[in-house]
């Protein structure tokens, strides 16, 4: 046989084994509602791209709950067969008008650009790159527009040799970290950042597990793709502490609010206590901002961020400091300032985004917030309580607030943060 005929005898034996499966990648209905939530409002009935699709679990969910009315979905995949399977589905849900499932290249889309509210892509952006999809789906977006991306990568600094071995072969994996530095590099906004549990690998390896289990290896191409299906799965098996998957929710950054952090030079102190002073009805919060830059061991560098005008006017502050939970090191978002003529037009959201951003490209994993339930929500933040976290003094519970910033989602449960009472720096006289 020719290496060609054997090198498709491979790959239909893989898509043998893949047909029929509800997922073609790690992944679960919980992850993507939190994902679709940290998306943030989108309009009664968003346009939406799916990219590598699949047979389409995210693309009928998407379908059926994105926006107020539902969505229209373009479902994007190669392999033709994964679409019928989606078109089946969607009819069988009465979504037949809303999916429109495409055989298309996503790393060569006919769209133009500005076509849809939200670019979708679980599981799937490896096939190009996490930056190329980056830089190349931009485009894509409206205004306004959200692209959700997940993508694998490394969850420890040390990768066991075995696991290096393994995705040095298939794909270069990085870390959050460099993932987000890579995203704010493309010029995105980081809304959220959703650590997959690991019940969304097993929702994908087991029905494939059986799959494979009951696959006849004697027929062409099976053996070499059980042996790689058996490689894959075994690797899960001894590794899963080592790698994972990260959903990335990302929106252009717009050009009305310039955000970068504070000047080092000390050259926006005097702007910065400006807006703190004019924002509140006293000048406590102007006078806490100093104390604790004044404070070594509460002052975090880059962690002090202002909103501009197109014009350089600082018109919005939101700094972050070191806090502790139970001794364990945390981040307090604290002051969050806007000047009064400055407020309900997103310089706000927009500072917000911005520091939490920056934290997370620090490696930070955890920031709490004393402030209202009805705002903090947008930006992923829950009641603290739910992770086992309290502060010294009596508060609403639902007015402190948490959010994780490289773990899992809520539906995960508070695996991996600290529980305790919270410690603030001296200057908040608490």
């Amino acid at each position: 046989m020719s290496h060609d005929k054997i090198q498709n005898s491979v790959h239909d034996a893989f898509f043998a084994l893949h047909h029929g499966l509800p997922r073609q990648g790690p992944g679960s209905d919980a992850t993507t509602r939190r994902l679709l939530a940290l998306a943030g409002e989108l309009p009664a009935r968003p346009r939406v791209l799916d990219l590598g699709c699949g047979p389409g679990r995210a693309a009928l969910l998407l379908a059926a709950e994105a926006g107020a009315s539902g969505a229209e979905v373009t479902a994007v995949d190669l392999h033709e067969p994964f679409l019928d399977e989606l078109r089946a589905a969607a009819r069988s849900r009465g979504l037949a008008d809303s999916v429109h499932a495409v055989a298309a290249d996503m790393g060569e889309l006919p769209y133009p650009d500005g076509s849809f509210d939200l670019v979708w892509a679980e599981s799937s952006a490896y096939s190009i790159g996490f930056d190329t999809a980056l830089r190349s789906w931009r485009r894509l977006l409206a205004p306004g527009g959200t692209l959700v991306v997940t993508e694998c990568e490394w969850t420890t600094s040390t990768p066991s040799a075995a696991a290096r071995a393994f995705w040095d072969r298939h794909y270069a994996l990085r870390t959050t970290e460099e993932n987000t530095r890579a995203a704010l590099a493309a010029g995105y906004s980081v809304l959220g950042v959703v650590r997959q549990p690991e019940s969304d690998w097993e929702a994908y390896y087991a029905p494939l597990r059986a799959r494979a289990d009951a696959a006849d290896p004697g027929a062409p191409g099976m053996a070499e793709a059980l042996a790689a299906t058996h490689e894959e799965l075994a690797l899960r098996r001894d590794h899963a502490a080592e790698y994972g998957y990260t959903g990335y929710v990302l929106r252009p950054a717009g050009d009305a609010w310039r955000t970068r952090p504070e000047a080092a030079s000390g050259a926006d102190r005097a702007a910065v206590r400006a807006v703190n002073a004019a924002a509140f009805p006293t000048e406590a919060e102007a006078d806490l901002v100093d104390a604790l830059r004044a404070d070594a061991g509460a002052w975090l560098d880059g962690l002090s961020y202002v909103a501009e005008t197109p014009a350089g006017e600082v018109v919005a502050h939101a700094l972050i400091t070191r806090c502790h939970v139970d001794g364990a090191p945390a981040l307090c978002l604290a002051p969050v300032a806007v000047l009064p003529s400055y407020q309900r037009t997103g310089a706000g959201s927009a500072v917000v985004r911005a520091v939490l951003s920056a934290a997370r490209a620090r490696g930070e994993h955890l920031v709490l917030v004393l402030g209202h339930p009805d705002y903090y929500p947008r930006f992923g933040f829950a009641p603290a309580s739910r992770y086992g976290i309290k502060p010294s003094f009596e508060v609403p519970d639902e007015a402190m607030m948490a959010l994780v910033l490289d773990g899992p989602g809520e539906q995960a449960g508070p695996a991996g943060v600290p529980r305790g009472t919270i410690s603030y720096p001296a200057a908040f006289g608490v």
